[in-house]
């Protein structure tokens, strides 16, 4: 659900492609687990292994590979979620199973990672792209609901601008700043909110 441009993916071809896409999820997975903010390149370096000089061959810059390294990680959830979704066919379970696949995919995810996310303008941006993209996945999830007759006659648009605004709060870490709830558990309680107060009785 995020759209691909020149900017956001690494130099992943050519000679060595291999390697540095191997070096690439090692930077992902480092990333998501411990946030960004403090790491400075010779720390990456030294923390995968590898010279500054293949960074720069991802990247031109740490910010750069930090936005790319955002970029794959909601890409590759957004196509797990997705596959999640495509496996149900019923209306209530596929809104259920696109809002807990969400909520699986954030869990693995530090607070550290979302919170710099926040902080860093261009990774924020993703987040958000995402999000918006997210909650009109969900207005068609609910208006499916809806035309077969499985949830309530609820007012589609107005419960999707609830439900985007929820989301956001989410990505801007004002939900957890207020209730503690981590991104995953937040999705797993707008999940429970929705069914509950969609289904018909």
């Amino acid at each position: 659900m995020i759209e691909t441009r020149a900017a956001d993916a690494p130099k992943l071809t050519g000679r060595g492609a291999a390697r540095r896409s191997a070096l690439f999820e090692e930077l992902v997975a480092l990333l998501v687990a411990e946030g960004f903010a403090q790491l400075t390149l010779d720390d990456l370096a030294s923390r995968l292994h590898c010279s500054k000089r293949t960074l720069y061959g991802l990247a031109d810059s740490k910010e750069q590979l930090v936005r790319a390294a955002v970029v794959h990680f909601f890409r590759r959830a957004t196509a797990r979620v997705e596959a999640d979704l495509a496996a149900e066919t019923a209306p209530a379970e596929r809104l259920a199973a696109y809002l807990r696949a969400v909520a699986a995919e954030l869990a693995p995810v530090s607070p550290r990672f979302f919170d710099d996310v926040a902080a860093f303008e261009p990774a924020a941006e993703v987040y958000e792209r995402n999000t918006r993209a997210a909650a009109g996945r969900v207005q068609q999830l609910i208006e499916e609901g809806v035309a077969a007759g499985v949830f309530r006659e609820v007012h589609v648009t107005f419960a999707a601008d609830v439900i985007s605004s929820v989301m956001v709060r989410i990505q801007r870490r004002q939900v957890a700043g207020a209730t503690g709830l981590a991104d995953a558990e937040a999705y797993e309680q707008l999940a429970e909110l929705l069914l509950h107060g969609l289904r018909k009785g």
